[in-house]
């Protein structure tokens, strides 16, 4: 009988061969691990050592990365780096040596796990990363201290086309990866924004992760169908499974090519309505990709990757170079950059918060912020340099009420005369957005409007927010629904409030890359939808697919309807010369029919 199991897409495409299980672990220190006096400055030597082979060693890993796959996925590997260059790592190993007469394997295992109880509270994307590096350079600092060699992967995964099955990957096993031979990868866990994630598309190696224990239940050989682009993991499938499979594969790839062609065409609707499109983004070397794939600018730069899981705050020039470098990418098109989004469950190691009973609806984005402003400020003159360089537009998260844009524009206004002051460039006008995620900030919509420049609808938040579901827990998935009455009115709300001022309203969660939440979006006249690079194509054909009048219509429809497979079926009637109602509202738990 057949294992069926649904994950996370982290690298599109359809393969069918035998699995490979690959087993591997950090090295285990020897018990005891105490030595004499007149010895401890021998292990401090050690272990200095040790971090200073390992950071030339990840150098080296960088440099034949960035020639083989390019500069964003060779910075992947830049964490580690500041991981053995972090002072509160380096010499919290150094005083256990030094107090505890630890040997410096030991002392080292000790300060690693207290990082890792840190940060092991959250689930976030870039924490687990962070958790990930981290276990990277554990292993490859132990295995320089206990006289182990660098495990050698090719020998694990052989000669023979194999789909590679793992607890998890970390980024050094993950390039060593032959294309020719892994021809794809399921992981137990893992995000799609992870770095192994990243990795495996640059390989073309299709992926899923998020596989719960699934290598538990794999055997050496069992056959495997893997599907990238919809998550799913066929152990053991049936004769009528792989001909459905490669049948699917085909399609795919048709598909495909029709995208492709539509990457540099105008987004614009049949009749002449333009519609902004851009890229959501985690990294800076992610712009070119974006660009390449038909982008019109960033419509969200999310900044959190400079602070979670660092031990401290990152730099001004350190965070100048990472926005100029996406303004360099898109000299004369807007750029919006998102400012520290941390609470919830991103926070760094930092900043040393109590334990909150409810985080989301605590102590976080624009709140921390302002009651941290030598981070904020830090990161504002570092905004407001690169936006001498082009259109940089500043955008505050989770703004509530009036006084928070007031607050911030002060620190703004602030910045910008140190920086003259100190002849730093900076523009003659600036641009400062709120993001509306919240049911408060969508009904004062109208008084925001007065204080900002832009609107940033972020329909992730907000559907959960004004749904009481956390999008995150997976027992209440059916509930999480953009398409609910309650959120499409407030979403009306705030384009209608922007139109009525006279301030652009994007969106930029991620209802905005679903083909029927675009149709939505156009009808209610916003004026940029901001997806990730992989859809950017497939929301152009939207685009380029419909007419703003019946889209209007369309609109109107939806706002009356009473619950959410009424506003989908509201929607699909007008749109059902172009979309499959049935293959896109299977993501959304619904049914194309009442």
């Amino acid at each position: 009988m057949s294992l069926v199991r649904d994950g996370i897409p982290a690298s599109p495409g359809i393969v069918i061969a035998p699995a490979r299980v690959l087993r591997w672990e950090v090295p285990r220190v020897p018990h005891g691990g105490v030595v004499a006096a007149e010895q401890v400055e021998r292990e401090v030597e050690r272990f200095r050592e040790a971090c200073a082979w390992a950071k030339e060693r990840i150098r080296e890993l960088q440099a034949r990365t960035e020639q083989a796959m390019g500069r964003v996925e060779a910075q992947i590997f830049e964490p580690q780096i500041l991981m053995l260059e972090d002072s509160d790592l380096i010499d919290g190993t150094i005083a256990y040596i030094r107090e505890n007469h630890l040997t410096a394997e030991r002392a080292f295992e000790w300060r690693v796990l207290e990082w890792e109880s840190q940060w092991s509270h959250t689930a976030h994307p870039m924490v687990l990363d962070k958790l990930n590096d981290l276990a990277d350079v554990q292993n490859r600092v132990l295995r320089r201290l206990l006289g182990m060699p660098d495990p050698e992967l090719r020998a694990r995964t052989g000669d023979d086309k194999v789909i590679l099955v793992a607890r998890d990957l970390t980024p050094s096993l993950t390039v060593q990866l032959d294309p020719r031979q892994v021809v794809g990868i399921a992981t137990d866990s893992g995000t799609r924004a992870s770095h192994n994630s990243i990795l495996a598309r640059s390989l073309d190696i299709p992926a899923v992760v998020s596989l719960g224990d699934l290598s538990e239940h794999v055997r050496e050989g069992d056959e495997i169908i893997l599907d990238g682009r919809a998550g799913r993991v066929i152990v053991g499938p049936s004769e009528e499974d792989k001909t459905a499979y490669r049948e699917r594969d085909f399609q795919i790839r048709e598909w495909e090519q029709e995208l492709l062609l539509l990457a540099h065409l105008e987004s614009v609707t049949r009749d002449g309505h333009r519609v902004q499109l851009r890229a959501n983004i985690d990294l800076p070397g992610e712009a070119a990709s974006a660009r390449a794939h038909g982008a019109e600018g960033v419509g969200l730069f999310r900044t959190e990757f400079l602070v979670v899981g660092r031990g401290a705050a990152p730099g001004e020039e350190e965070q100048f170079r990472a926005y100029s470098e996406v303004v360099r990418v898109f000299p004369r098109s807007p750029v919006i950059i998102r400012t520290y989004d941390l609470g919830g469950d991103k926070f760094p190691a930092f900043l040393h918060m109590a334990p909150e009973e409810n985080p989301f609806l605590g102590w976080r984005a624009i709140r921390v912020c302002l009651d941290e402003p030598q981070m904020f400020r830090g990161q504002l003159r570092a905004l407001l340099r690169a936006a001498a360089l082009g259109d940089l537009r500043i955008m505050i998260p989770l703004v509530n009420e009036v006084a928070e844009v007031v607050e911030t524009r002060r620190h703004i206004e602030e910045c910008l005369a140190e920086l003259r002051a100190e002849g730093h460039d900076v523009p003659e006008h600036y641009s400062l957005g709120a993001m509306i995620e919240t049911p408060a900030a969508a009904m004062s919509a109208p008084e925001l409007a007065r204080h900002v420049d832009f609107f940033s609808i972020g329909t992730n938040d907000l559907t959960q927010y004004t749904l009481a579901v956390d999008r995150g827990n997976s027992r209440l998935s059916r509930l999480y629904n953009p398409f609910h009455p309650a959120v499409v009115r407030l979403m009306a709300l705030v384009a209608d409030a922007g139109r009525a001022a006279g301030i652009e309203v994007g969106v930029c969660g991620e209802f905005a890359a679903h083909p029927l939440g675009a149709f939505l979006f156009i009808g209610l006249g916003v004026h940029s939808l901001s997806v990730g690079p992989s859809a950017l194509a497939e929301i152009k054909k939207v685009i380029r697919s419909v007419s703003r009048e019946e889209a209007a219509a369309a609109a109107r429809d939806a706002l009356a309807a009473g619950t959410p497979n009424e506003v989908v079926e509201a929607l699909g009637r007008h749109a059902e010369d172009w979309i499959d109602l049935t293959r896109f509202m299977a993501s959304w738990n619904l049914s194309a029919t009442a």
